[in-house]
């Protein structure tokens, strides 16, 4: 099994059981999610910023304006912390103490840096569209010159990574099963919505094949997972 060895940085300490760093638990958390929220540091100022991202092995990728501050920083290469949560239930317990959430997350780390290959750029773009939206980039133009310019992307390959996970009934102190409250789990789950054909749209064009798998009622994470598979 390939995994990630962790350190002091990367390390799962409160409730370590729940910790995990091989990449069979942690590249599924990251493939059921669309977006992440990206640590860094300029001149002493923590910032944390949420953003679209996608995985190609072992390197993570997101992009931006080229204008874009945090994207302009982290081009010369700069230490990053990436993090993906999965809110899926409320746990309601008998005391206020152990209330707690079921979820699934990854913290990952690495340096940050550009892709200056115009080409692996271009690629990365691709890439990034056909993971959301499998087959999407044979049936849409292709990107133009201009919009590539002004199009920064950013990679960071993964140096070290955890998953935190939850899941389950609540757990009480032997004493507090007596008591005479409800206790148990809220599932929580985004879920896909009817689609929308845009009004300007040209009568008697279908919805996309290759988008079969976006059915309304669909669990989002569970269709990002599907389309991340198709890439191969």
């Amino acid at each position: 099994m390939n995994a990630f060895t962790p350190t002091d940085r990367s390390k799962v300490k409160r409730l370590h059981e729940r910790g995990r760093y091989d990449e069979a638990t942690i590249f599924p958390i990251l493939d059921a999610a669309f977006i992440a929220h990206v640590g860094y540091v300029i001149d002493g100022q923590p910032y944390v910023t949420p953003t679209a991202f996608w995985r190609e092995g072992r390197v993570l990728y997101w992009h931006g304006s080229a204008a874009s501050r945090m994207l302009r920083f982290q081009e010369a290469g700069v230490p990053a912390c990436v993090t993906v949560t999965h809110l899926d239930g409320l746990v309601l317990a008998r005391s206020g103490f152990h209330h707690s959430i079921n979820y699934r997350s990854v913290m990952a780390f690495g340096t940050a840096r550009l892709v200056a290959d115009p080409a692996e750029e271009a690629r990365q773009l691709d890439l990034f569209v056909d993971r959301l939206y499998p087959g999407r980039r044979g049936e849409i133009r292709g990107n133009e010159k201009q919009e590539l310019k002004g199009t920064t992307v950013i990679m960071m390959e993964i140096e070290e990574a955890s998953a935190k996970t939850r899941s389950g009934p609540p757990k009480d102190d032997d004493a507090d099963y007596a008591l005479g409250c409800w206790a148990g789990v809220i599932p929580l789950a985004q879920v896909v919505g009817e689609a929308q054909a845009d009004p300007k749209l040209t009568p008697g064009i279908a919805f996309p094949s290759g988008l079969a798998d976006y059915v309304p009622g669909a669990r989002f994470d569970a269709v990002l997972t599907a389309c991340a598979g198709k890439l191969g």
